[in-house]
Formats: C-alpha cells, structure tokens, sequence
C-alpha cells in the first residue's frame, strides 16, 4: 500500500495537470471570470480523476510517481459506480486526511480500492 507522501504528491500533480488544463481552454477562446477559475480547475480534476481511475486505474500523477488504484478484493480494475463514490468522498477533501493503519483514505474503504505500488513492467520486445 502507498503511504499519504507519494499521493499527495499524485494529487499535486494532477491539480497541476487540471490547471494546465484550464489555462488552454482560456487560451483557446473559453472565458470566464476569474473567481469562476478556481472552481473549473476543481471540477477539471475531480473529472480527471473519475474518468482516469475507471479506464485505466491510475490518474497521470499516479502513473508518475508509480501509483495504481485498485479494487481490495480482488485487485482488478474498480468499476465506474465505485470510482463515482470514490471522487464524490473525495471532493468533501477530509475523507483524502483520515486514514486507517493500513493508510486507506476514507474514500478509498467507501469504494472498497487501495492504493498501490504501480510495479515497473519489463518491455515484452526485451529492449
């Protein structure tokens, strides 16, 4: 299991990721206000979450830094119901800071995922 360090860094980079992500969409003629920003980049990320865990079970920051999320009993790919629970929890932002001994967020036990080392995987060619 991850420990609190490597995902808050996971989640810095994916909010940095959806800020990135509402700047080209600035850029690309999308206006708003600027205390509507802060808002769209929330909703940026908590969507990056949701549609990234449930196609591929890992957002970019967790691909990054070598995090996967998976479903505890039986270490596949969590369903989009249970990621929806899962970001949903995650958007109160306290479920992210209480955690149990193992260090699963509350988010994590409602949608019964843990966090993962994402191990490495050898090139299948052997280069």
């Amino acid at each position: 299991m991850v420990g609190f360090g490597p995902r808050l860094g996971a989640y810095i980079i994916d909010g940095i990721v959806a800020n990135l992500v509402v700047g080209v969409l600035f850029l690309a003629g999308l206006r708003y206000s600027s205390d509507v920003r802060g808002l769209a980049i929330y909703l940026v990320f908590l969507l990056e979450e949701f549609i990234l865990l449930s196609t591929a079970g890992q957002t970019l920051g967790m691909r990054l830094l070598g995090i996967r999320v998976i479903r505890l009993r039986d270490r596949g790919l969590a369903s989009w119901p249970w990621v929806a629970v899962r970001t949903l929890l995650l958007a109160l932002l306290f479920p992210v800071f209480l955690w149990d001994r193992d260090q699963r967020g509350l988010h994590d036990r409602a949608a019964g995922t843990v966090a993962v080392r994402d191990p490495v995987r050898p090139d299948p060619s052997g280069g």
